[in-house]
C-alpha cells in the first residue's frame, strides 16, 4: 500500500501587491485505493493544492511537506513526480499544436515508464481505452487539445490517466463544463482505473453531481486555505442541502 501525505502545507503566489498566502496549513493523507473529494467555495485553495503537488512553478511552497511513501516530492522536478506515480488532470488543459495525440501519448508513456511500449501491444491498449471513452479512432491524429471541445479535453485527460496508470491521480474539476453524458463517460474512466488498480484519487469539485458516479471514501471541505471539515460520503449530502454558508459566516 502507498500513501500520499500532505503535512502542514503552506503555499503562496506572487501578486502585484506582493506574495499572497493561499494554503495555510493543509494536512491530508490519501492511501492506495481511496477516493478523497476536495470540496469548497471558489478561492478556497482547492486548485492551488493540486498544482502545488504537481509542481507548478507559480505556486511557492513556504512550509510543509508532501510525502509519497516517505519521500518528499517537493524536492523532485515535475517529471520526477510523474515518474514517481503522480498524475494531474487539469481543469484547463493546454493546447499543443503540431503534436498529435498518438505521439504525445507514446512519448508520455515512454517518459513515465523509462522505456518505450511495444508498438503492437500499445496500439491495442490505446484503441481499447479510446473505445471505452467513446472516442473516434481518428482522434489520435489530431493535435493535442487544439480545437477540442470541453468534453473532448476532459476525455483526453482521462485517456492519459488510464494509459499511464498512476499511483495517485489528482483530478482538478474534471466535471467542469461536462454535459450529463460526458460526465458519465469520464466518471466511468475514473472508476475503471480505481477498480483495476490500487490507485488513490484526489477529486476536486465544486458540486456533488460527479459524486453520484464516483463514490468517495472521504470528503474534505476547504475554506480559506484550510481543511474546515472532514467526513464520509454523507458530508457531501449535507453540503448539497446547506451549501458553504455556515463556513463563511
Amino acid at each position: 500500500m502507498s500513501t500520499l501525505q500532505i503535512k502542514n502545507l503552506h503555499v503562496q503566489v506572487a501578486t502585484n501587491d506582493g506574495p499572497k498566502p493561499i494554503l495555510k496549513g493543509v494536512d491530508l493523507t490519501v492511501a492506495s485505493g481511496e477516493v478523497h473529494a476536495i470540496m469548497g467555495p471558489n478561492g478556497s485553495g482547492k486548485s492551488t493544492l493540486a498544482y502545488s503537488i504537481a509542481g507548478h512553478p507559480d505556486y511557492e511552497v513556504t512550509e510543509g511537506e508532501v510525502l509519497l511513501d516517505g519521500d518528499n516530492i517537493l524536492d523532485m522536478s515535475v517529471d520526477e513526480r510523474a515518474r514517481a506515480g503522480l498524475f494531474l488532470a487539469m481543469q484547463y488543459p493546454v493546447e499543443v499544436p503540431g503534436v498529435t495525440v498518438a505521439n504525445f501519448l507514446r512519448t508520455a508513456k515512454t517518459a513515465v515508464d523509462g522505456e518505450a511500449p511495444k508498438v503492437r501491444q500499445w496500439i491495442g491498449q490505446v484503441n481499447q481505452a479510446m473505445e471505452n471513452l467513446r472516442m473516434d479512432p481518428a482522434f489520435s491524429q489530431r493535435d493535442v487539445n487544439a480545437g477540442f471541445s470541453g468534453g473532448e479535453k476532459k476525455r483526453f485527460e482521462i485517456l492519459q490517466m488510464e494509459l499511464l496508470r498512476p499511483r495517485f491521480a489528482i483530478l482538478d474539476e474534471t466535471d467542469s463544463g461536462l454535459d450529463i453524458d460526458a460526465l458519465r463517460i469520464v466518471s466511468e474512466g475514473v472508476n475503471r482505473l480505481h477498480d483495476a488498480s490500487d490507485a488513490g484519487f484526489l477529486l476536486i469539485t465544486h458540486y456533488t453531481r460527479i459524486l453520484r458516479y464516483i463514490k468517495p471514501s472521504h470528503i474534505h471541505v476547504f475554506v480559506d486555505g484550510r481543511v474546515a471539515e472532514e467526513g464520509g460520503p454523507d458530508l457531501a449530502d449535507r453540503l448539497e442541502e446547506e451549501g458553504y454558508d455556515r463556513f463563511l459566516a
